[in-house]
């Protein structure tokens, strides 16, 4: 974690030293995120759901254009990311193993840094890294029709800090498609339930990715401001 900690930490201040010597504004936008997950629960690789997380997901950009071509960004986001598991192994009350079905999520606060290739003004393509830490967690079970909920703030149930790498491509007018893949576990496997002194996590290794549809998440105010920029879109 140190060494992921500090190959961050420089590749922010490059960020940064880089703003200096580039056209420098800030951008921000919302996110609607398609999650998955790779899941395997003691071999067990089914009962993945997508899950569609629409709110809340905010970023904010700061980004500096190195040229007409180049460009770095970095900034923060808060996300809401998890995933929903239509096979999760349980006990019920007369100690039966059944399938229940899962919806995990977490708020997470996000740190990314990236680069951006192509016409800044127009479309590019993107790339980078983020670390993420969760500040709320949710679990919903579902068992017949009933639902049970458990929420908690800065719960030791997941890991406390996530990270990625992500891709994607900037379209005109402000829209962008994104990629997300976690490198890190989204459980916390050494988790011990107090009540019961059971770990409820320890052989579900999950790790989540996502499609996303992000609004103006590069966008810059000369994508709009001049007339002959905009007539080379039709």
């Amino acid at each position: 974690m140190k060494k992921t900690v500090l190959i961050v930490g420089l590749n922010l201040l490059f960020v940064l030293l880089s703003f200096s010597q580039s056209k420098v504004y800030t951008t921000s936008g919302g996110e609607m995120i398609f999650s998955f997950a790779t899941i395997d629960n003691e071999g067990d690789e089914s009962g993945n759901i997508m899950r569609w997380s629409p709110v809340f997901n905010f970023q904010g950009m700061l980004n500096a254009d190195l040229s007409d071509h180049v460009g770095l960004f970095t900034g923060l986001a808060i996300r809401n990311v998890g995933y929903i598991y239509d096979n999760y192994k349980m006990l019920n009350d007369v100690g039966d193993e059944i399938n229940v079905k899962k919806k995990f999520r977490t708020y997470n606060l996000g740190l990314p840094v990236g680069i951006k290739i192509g016409n800044m003004k127009k479309s590019f393509i993107y790339g980078g890294y983020e670390i993420e830490f969760p500040f709320h967690y949710k679990e919903k079970t579902f068992i017949d029709e009933k639902k049970d909920k458990l929420t908690s703030w800065f719960s030791n149930r997941v890991e406390q800090f996530q990270h990625g790498f992500l891709v994607g491509i900037q379209l005109p007018y402000g829209a962008n498609i994104k990629f997300k893949y976690y490198l890190s576990s989204f459980h916390n496997t050494d988790y011990v339930e107090s009540s019961t002194s059971s770990k409820p996590y320890e052989n579900l290794n999950v790790n989540v990715f996502y499609f996303s549809l992000n609004f103006n998440l590069f966008k810059d105010t000369d994508f709009y401001h001049s007339q002959d920029k905009s007539k080379e879109y039709f």
